[in-house]
């Protein structure tokens, strides 16, 4: 069953009037933020202080203008409609709390200048966007990677890709879709990446 998704409204601005009429509201969306999976601590967790570090991406995904493309990739952004914060910035911070709710690790912190960790999630955001062609879809392109901080070396990746199809044609319709993809990538990720630590030989 596919999980219920809640895509919020964060705010529209008040419209002012100029000379040639009233200005588009401007409208604020976000991303739903992961549910915690267990409602008690996993019994063993695993012993691992897991650090997420920044999600790299083009200029378009550092910004908080939704971004819309054709098939044939010519790519824009809406005026009006924008994201609460960046999308790279938005997707770190709810996998983060992704994995702090999956309570599957010892601690998950964002990478500072304080923290100390065993390992740092980092990655780079390639789609997250509207695509319209032969039908309406929002698609979601990540890479993650984990890094050993003893060793420097990167001992996993996890690549995502997907297409969802839009049910509407309004951007609000758009978004709820990208927010399904984004949840569907945490799902997957953290997955894999649990199966990585469990299958792991012990040192």
């Amino acid at each position: 069953m596919a999980a219920k998704i809640s895509v919020v409204l964060v705010g529209v601005a008040v419209a002012t009037l100029c000379g040639c009429g009233a200005i588009p509201p401007t409208k604020y969306y976000q991303l739903q933020v992961p549910a915690e999976t267990n409602s008690t601590a996993v019994a063993d967790p695993l012993p691992i202080n897991l650090l997420v570090g920044p999600l790299k991406g083009s200029h378009l995904y550092r910004e908080d203008r939704l971004v819309y493309a054709t098939d044939s990739e010519e790519m824009g952004t809406y005026m009006e409609q924008r994201w609460a914060a960046p999308p790279t910035e938005m997707i770190r911070e709810l996998l983060l709390r992704s994995l702090r709710a999956s309570r599957r690790y010892a601690a998950v912190n964002l990478v500072s200048s304080s923290a100390r960790g065993d390992f740092v999630l980092q990655g780079n955001l390639y789609d997250f966007k509207e695509v319209s062609g032969s039908a309406l879809v929002a698609r979601m392109n990540l890479q993650l990677e984990l890094r050993e901080t003893k060793t420097g070396d990167i001992v996993w990746t996890h690549d995502y890709v997907r297409d969802e199809p839009v049910n509407g044609k309004d951007v609000a319709a758009v978004v709820a879709a990208l927010d399904q993809n984004a949840q569907r990538c945490f799902n997957e990720s953290e997955a894999s990446l649990i199966q990585f630590f469990t299958s792991r030989p012990k040192k």
